[in-house]
C-alpha cells in the first residue's frame, strides 16, 4: 500500500448564492422557532429565555462561526 502526502491545503467548497440564501433562510427560521419555545422546551435545551431572546434578535447576516469555514 502506498501512501500520498501533499503540501497543498484544501480549500472550502465555494458555495452558490442560492445556496447562501437558503441557508440564511434557515438560520431566520431558526432564530423564529427558537423565540416561539416555551420555557420548559428551553430549559430542556439548557438554555434560558434571556439566551433564547439575545439569539432570536441577532441578524441574519450574523451566522455561527462555522459558516465561514
Amino acid at each position: 500500500m502506498t501512501a500520498f502526502t501533499s503540501a497543498q491545503r484544501c480549500r472550502p467548497a465555494l458555495v452558490s448564492r442560492p445556496g447562501v440564501v437558503t441557508r440564511l433562510a434557515a438560520l431566520w427560521r431558526q432564530r423564529r422557532a427558537l423565540a416561539r419555545l416555551d420555557d420548559r422546551a428551553l430549559d430542556d435545551i439548557g438554555v434560558n429565555r434571556a439566551q433564547a431572546e439575545a439569539e432570536a434578535r441577532r441578524s441574519v447576516w450574523d451566522a455561527p462561526d462555522f459558516w465561514r469555514r
